[in-house]
């Protein structure tokens, strides 16, 4: 999908692998493990690669969240959200009919972030990994409206899907 096309883009993606080394820390602020900063990098790289480059990215304020984008390398400043951590689909559905952009990442956790992906196709993508949405795991999606604001359930179609295994293993 380019801009002279209609409709919007989604890129649905779950934070990459996180850390549990620190007890101390709170769920809130755990950072990526090596892996997952592997991952977010490799994600970045076929977002790249694919021409899924979005213009606008919705991120949770979690440390995780954030270190997932800036391990995209992506051109673009992300809207930290607070509402956006562990949110179920309802307010992840509330934050994009909100976004101004034409492809638009949307970065937030599980179980959430599995079941929205679920919820906005119009039939589900045949993936052994899509119905538990691993961390990393990216979908992109199409959908035929001209504003967020119109977006609903079961309308779009998957463009693709990749889970980090996949680019690093």
């Amino acid at each position: 999908m380019t801009e002279q096309e209609p409709g919007r883009r989604l890129i649905l993606m779950r934070h990459a692998k996180s850390a549990w080394d620190d007890p101390a820390l709170s769920d809130h602020a755990r950072p990526l493990n090596s892996r997952g900063q592997r991952s977010a990098e490799a994600l970045g790289q076929w977002l790249v690669e694919r021409g899924h480059l979005p213009d606008q990215a919705l991120v949770s304020d979690a440390k995780r969240t954030q270190e997932t984008f800036a391990g995209l390398h992506l051109d673009i400043a992300p809207d930290l959200d607070a509402k956006l951590y562990l949110a179920e689909p309802p307010r992840l559905l509330s934050a994009l009919r909100a976004a101004r952009g034409h492809c638009v990442l949307l970065i937030a956790h599980n179980p959430g972030i599995a079941a929205l992906a679920e919820a906005l196709l119009a039939d589900p993508v045949p993936h052994p990994r899509f119905t538990d949405y691993p961390t990393g795991a990216t979908l992109v999606a199409d959908f035929p409206i001209d504003s967020w604001r119109d977006l609903e359930p079961h309308t779009g179609r998957a463009a693709d899907f990749i889970t980090p295994r996949e680019l690093t293993d």
